[in-house]
């Protein structure tokens, strides 16, 4: 009978750590569950400062970066306060950090690429948003085609800036104001040569943006060509 108590009291022994272990698994998950939540809250308060107090934002979105580093918008969204802030190097690390976590993160390819841009290294750029558009279920590929159209007439390749921001004007709806995409339309086509083209291009810029800045480059442009 001793015997046996014996036996059942080292069984119960050698099971606890096993027991200790599972109950600290446990509340280790129930912490991580937590921190998830926590973070995300803290990114959700972030978006609803950033327009009136960036500064606000900015420690939300800091604060949901520490409790999850894998929270991709969170880095997203610091990036961008970021390049508000003027101190594109740090941006470019977080947007390259959200690309890490997920590489069809388009919008961070995009973004990525005008930070590239604003530091004038073009060629990074250009492959920048082309890893954005690689992702056929980016929902803005407009807004990518446009800044590589941009980037594109800057490194001198006209036909392929042509094609980018064809493309960009297509887009239905449009996330960039069409005026603008066609006012860089009508640029290149004026650059290429194609008169034709150009002024059918720009005058639709004078229709779309009556009054407007968009409207007195495209008319400025226009007279140019008579």
């Amino acid at each position: 009978m001793n015997r046996a108590n014996g036996w059942q009291d080292r069984m119960n022994w050698s099971l606890l750590p096993i027991c200790v272990g599972l109950i600290t698994i446990g509340a280790g998950c129930a912490s991580d569950k937590e921190a998830l939540r926590k973070s995300q809250g803290f990114y959700q308060e972030g978006v609803a400062s950033l327009s009136g107090d960036r500064q606000k934002a900015f420690v939300s979105f800091h604060r949901s970066v520490q409790l999850n580093p894998t929270n991709k918008e969170a880095r997203y969204a610091l990036g961008h306060v970021y390049t508000l802030q003027g101190k594109l190097p740090l941006a470019e690390e977080q947007f390259r950090e959200a690309i890490k976590i997920d590489e069809s993160y388009s919008e961070a390819h995009t973004y990525l690429g005008q930070v590239l841009a604003n530091q004038d290294r073009w060629d990074e750029a250009i492959a920048s948003y082309k890893l954005a558009l690689a992702n056929p279920l980016y929902p803005t590929p407009d807004l990518a085609r446009f800044h590589l159209g941009r980037a594109l007439a800057h490194q001198g390749d006209l036909q392929g800036s042509m094609e980018a921001f064809e493309d960009a004007a297509s887009a239905s709806p449009p996330s960039v104001p069409p005026a603008l995409t066609h006012l860089e339309l009508g640029r290149v086509y004026y650059k290429l040569g194609y008169a034709i083209r150009a002024r059918e291009v720009l005058k639709k810029v004078t229709t779309l943006d009556n009054g407007g800045d968009l409207a007195a480059a495209a008319s400025e442009l226009l007279t140019r060509m008579k």
